[in-house]
């Protein structure tokens, strides 16, 4: 498809293809900017531009998503947010089940999609963007930040037991990588123990999986950080941008130990 000029304006060429355009403008990865154009949710010029072959000037055409204005200029958006339990990591549910979409602005910025996940009982820090080079660096196996988690398990723990953790603990899909593990407290009048778990993988369920492996089912489970990023006082189902140093932090990391 070819955005045709107004009358009046001379012929012009179309350099860019429009999923190219919005993965630029940060709206979502071209993937994602695929997908927004199938469901008719994207217009040039006031026409819905559905087919992946349309092409537009970011210099003349006017582009939107969902009625909202789209520039090159206004580059990606990254927030985080703090999940409450009881969400399912995903933009959308068949089943009607609460997701983590309905807590973040998709109307506003309607590629948002968030990088990795955690499970529906889990809480904490969860990053969104709209950058999917920057979800896929960060996610892949070779470069995975680390993740810290603070566990709640059933029974009194002793230190020397979270050594099979740090060394590399071995699950049922395979060897962990070494965690970094601490006692952080004890719940006596609960029978209980609070522990601090750091991973760089991202396998479902692994620091559950971990800590039953040893013997100390997890009662609850909150990720306070995401790499650079730490969770501190943001209020439980509240988001926030993420601000331009921690955005250099991500997107520039200055080592992983």
């Amino acid at each position: 498809m070819r955005i045709e000029p107004a009358v009046g304006e001379a012929p012009r060429t179309v350099p860019m293809r429009l999923q190219r355009f919005l993965a630029r403008a940060g709206v979502a990865s071209r993937r994602g900017s695929e997908d927004l154009m199938t469901a008719g949710r994207v217009r040039v010029n006031g026409e819905v531009a559905s087919e992946l072959g349309t092409k537009v000037d970011p210099a003349r055409d006017e582009v939107t998503v969902d009625g909202r204005a789209v520039r090159l200029a206004d580059g990606a958006v990254h927030l985080m947010l703090h999940k409450p339990a009881g969400y399912l990591t995903t933009m959308r549910d068949p089943q009607g089940r609460p997701c983590v979409a309905s807590l973040v602005p998709t109307e506003r910025h309607p590629g948002l999609f968030p990088v990795g996940r955690l499970d529906r009982d889990t809480t904490g820090l969860l990053l969104f963007t709209t950058d999917g080079d920057l979800a896929q660096n960060l996610l892949h196996p070779s470069k995975h930040v680390w993740k810290t988690y603070l566990a709640v398990v059933d029974g009194l723990m002793a230190d020397r037991e979270l050594d099979p953790l740090r060394r590399g603990i071995e699950l049922d899909d395979g060897p962990c990588q070494p965690a970094r593990c601490r006692i952080v407290g004890t719940r006596p009048e609960q029978g209980a123990t609070e522990v601090e778990v750091v991973i760089r993988e991202g396998r479902k369920n692994q620091v559950k999986r971990m800590l039953s492996r040893v013997r100390h089912p997890v009662i609850a489970l909150h990720r306070s950080r995401f790499g650079p990023l730490e969770l501190s006082d943001l209020p439980e189902g509240s988001w926030r941008p993420l601000t331009a140093s921690e955005i250099d932090a991500l997107t520039h990391p200055k080592g992983t130990d």
